[in-house]
């Protein structure tokens, strides 16, 4: 997710390579491309007292170690932002010695200028820091209660994943049902790219669309009696979305 958003926000412009500090032992791409334009990736321990927005880019399980290591280092007036999932402001902010907190739970269309970003902070000013960093590659919603987290995370920070599982079902049922596996690839891939374009374009509703496409009586109708039945995809979405939540809650500790 770290290099989503770097190659985001170079696409976007939104800020100055000069004005990033990179740690990261296992530089990706985009880190190395964002230190040849002038970005400080893995410097010393004293540069990192210049940083006053920290955006703590870790997995769950290791954001304490991150914590430990960096708190020390940090400007006492540092604003931590943090993408770790299911971890709450409140143990965040006192393991960074009682900085300021917020928390985000993005997607990684970041990196193409279309991503996601749920927010929550208490503090006013630590919610825009957070806005700072993520307005620019996508839509950023705010949520007032900080336990939405769990949903927005279900809802939007693990959905990508759901549409690639569909995308990949999708073809290989195309596959099943006789199409050679290129043309199941591409006729699944870009309907669902364009759907997804017309949704953002046209400003409809979803349900609203799904009736334009669904002709009664037509092959539409039939796949949507299979997809919409009892057991299908809405209790699924339901299931899905209520795993995700569990585990989100499981991960804060």
């Amino acid at each position: 997710m770290g290099g989503a958003l770097i190659a985001g926000w170079s696409k976007a412009g939104a800020f100055a390579p000069s004005d990033l500090i990179i740690r990261d032992p296992n530089a990706g791409a985009e880190a190395r491309a964002a230190e040849a334009a002038g970005a400080r990736l893995n410097p010393p321990d004293g540069d990192l007292s210049a940083a006053r927005t920290v955006l703590l880019a870790v997995k769950p399980q290791m954001w304490r170690e991150a914590a430990a290591a960096y708190a020390p280092l940090l400007a006492s007036d540092a604003v931590i932002v943090s993408i770790a999932a299911g971890v709450g402001a409140g143990p965040i902010s006192a393991a960074f010695g009682g900085r300021a907190v917020a928390r985000v739970m993005p997607t990684t269309g970041a990196a193409i200028g279309m991503g996601t970003a749920s927010i929550y902070a208490a503090d006013p000013a630590a919610r825009a820091r957070a806005h700072a960093l993520f307005a620019p590659v996508g839509t950023v919603v705010d949520l007032d209660d900080e336990t939405l987290m769990h949903a927005a995370t279900a809802v939007s920070g693990s959905a990508p994943a759901y549409l690639y599982a569909f995308i990949e079902a999708l073809e290989a049922a195309g596959g099943r049902a006789g199409l050679a596996p290129d043309a199941a690839r591409d006729l699944a891939r870009s309907t669902i790219t364009g759907a997804a374009a017309l949704l953002a374009q046209s400003g409809e509703d979803p349900a609203e669309l799904r009736r334009q496409v669904t002709s009664p009586g037509g092959t539409t109708q039939a796949a949507l009696e299979v997809l919409m039945a009892e057991g299908g995809l809405p209790a699924l979405l339901d299931k899905a979305v209520a795993a995700a939540v569990a585990r989100s809650k499981e991960l804060g500790g």
